[in-house]
């Protein structure tokens, strides 16, 4: 194979000198990033998201408490209903 060469291979190009230029030139142009109201709301519900996952279950020992007395029978009474019937309309202001 041969490599035919495409022009001179001069290092020292004549009329520039090597080094910084003396004249630098400023931009007065400042760079800016602006999010949308939509975009920093994602970032919020994203770092919310993230502190959830990352939170230990500490009331683990009161779930297991509950699902146990949910599978009991002799639990669901009447007593039971009614409290929670009557907690379900506190929440929703009736």
């Amino acid at each position: 194979m041969t490599v035919d060469r495409i022009g001179s291979l001069d290092p020292i190009q004549p009329g520039k000198k090597p080094g910084r230029s003396d004249q630098v030139n400023q931009r007065e142009d400042i760079d800016s990033i602006s999010l949308s109201s939509e975009a920093l709301e994602k970032s919020e519900l994203h770092q919310a998201k993230e502190l959830v996952f990352a939170a230990a279950d500490v009331r683990a020992e009161r779930i297991q408490e509950m699902k146990s007395k949910l599978n009991d029978p002799s639990y669901i009474n009447e007593t039971i209903l009614k409290g929670t019937a009557d907690k379900i309309m506190e929440a929703w202001g009736l």
